[in-house]
């Protein structure tokens, strides 16, 4: 194990997830209190950031595969930084839209599974695998989830206590810092020998219910902060204070995976925690009072990703190595393409005052997501449980 390049991860994720969590809380507030833009103008610069992941995080899997992983990851980890300065520097609403594009500004997940800037994360998955033997996977992956969502959490506590500018400032200097982080990373540096794609049954599974789960997140969690400003009136100062113990329950319980991959397995896992997860989303608009929706928000952002370590690994056990930089990219390209329409619709719905409808909608379509991962996958054993005695990837220097 080569400890010098997860600990070079460990560090850059850390600081670009701080980064990013300072962005998740203040972007509604400089949009929707200071900006005094509407709730649509917010759900469609949310949309532009969800549609430009999505392309961009297509575009970096196969750059990642085909021209190597640390340098795109490092190409593709500027974009954070360079968007927050942009939004520093001007707040017209072209800029609002172009730094949304730059950044991923999505928000179409828990500030524990990076909700903000999620284009390097198909990469940054790549890599883990290349230096994490199969059987460990589930727990590293839940342990740079864990870490990513302490930093954010502790990012967006930081977005109550200074000015939307010094925050901004702050965000950016995280954000550069990040970059450097990468430059010690040694791997194994593997590359596809061609442009095809050997696993495209399994690849068209995990891309179907991804684009299902995208629809369903891009629904509500973008709108969750906007939920409490519309409704409540909730200020900026206490919203960050939720939103840091919201995604501090998420980056903690995430760790208990592992636990659960081994005694429920995939399918399962998934089924349980997005179960909860869609009838606390149905429930959540239903009964307007303060408490109740308020332990709805500290805890749903943890149920929706629990089950994620235990997909990664999955997806990479079935799929080949040397795809796994575009099987990630595919995968989240159909997740944000669909979350960027139903997060579009939700700011129109929201505009409208139509505040219930999304929720219900979300869900339903979870539902239906946990169908189709038991008519995929409910059948194949070989992925319901770790796979043993995998062998070890020594990395090597780029």
């Amino acid at each position: 194990m080569d400890r010098v390049s997860i600990f070079s991860l460990i560090i850059s994720r850390v600081l670009r997830s701080s980064s990013a969590g300072i962005i998740f809380v203040i972007l509604p507030y400089l949009v929707l209190v200071e900006l005094k833009y509407s709730s649509l103008i917010l759900g469609f610069a949310y949309t532009v950031g969800t549609f430009a992941t999505a392309i961009f995080g297509l575009a970096v899997g196969y750059l990642a595969d085909l021209y190597g992983r640390k340098n795109t990851l490092i190409l593709a980890s500027l974009l954070l930084p360079l968007s927050a300065l942009l939004l520093f520097l001007n707040h017209s609403l072209i800029a609002l839209l172009v730094a949304s594009a730059l950044g991923g500004y999505s928000a179409t997940g828990a500030v524990a599974g990076g909700g903000i800037g999620g284009i390097v994360a198909p990469i940054q998955n790549a890599l883990i695998t290349e230096i994490i033997e199969n059987e460990n996977r589930t727990f590293y992956f839940s342990l740079f989830t864990f870490l990513s969502g302490i930093s954010a959490s502790v990012g967006s506590l930081i977005a109550g206590l200074f000015s939307s500018e010094q925050e901004f400032l702050i965000a950016i200097i995280m954000g550069f810092l990040s970059v450097f982080a990468l430059l010690p990373i040694r791997t194994k540096n593997i590359r596809a020998k061609s442009a095809s794609l050997k696993s495209k049954v399994v690849i068209g599974k995990f891309s179907i219910t991804g684009l299902l789960n995208g629809i369903s997140v891009g629904l509500i969690t973008p709108f969750l902060i906007p939920f409490f400003i519309i409704i409540y009136h909730t200020p900026k100062s206490e919203m960050s204070i939720y939103t840091f113990l919201s995604s501090l329950i998420a980056s903690t319980l995430i760790l208990i995976a592992p636990f659960l991959d081994k005694k429920m397995g995939f399918v399962m896992s998934i089924a349980i925690t997005r179960g909860v997860g869609a009838l606390l989303s149905i429930i959540m608009p239903l009964i307007r009072i303060f408490p109740i929706s308020l332990g709805i928000y500290l805890i749903l952002p943890a149920i929706r990703i629990l089950a994620l370590p235990i997909q990664q690994r999955a997806m990479t056990e079935m799929v080949s190595q040397d795809e796994l930089g575009r099987a990630m990219g595919i995968n989240q390209v159909t997740r944000l393409a669909a979350s960027s329409g139903s997060t579009s619709l939700t700011g129109y719905l929201f505009s409208e005052s139509q505040i219930d409808l999304p929720f219900l909608a979300s869900g339903i379509i979870m539902a239906l997501n946990i169908y189709m991962y038991y008519k995929f996958f409910g059948g194949k054993n070989e992925v319901n449980r770790p796979s043993r005695g995998s062998s070890l990837l020594k990395p090597s220097r780029d």
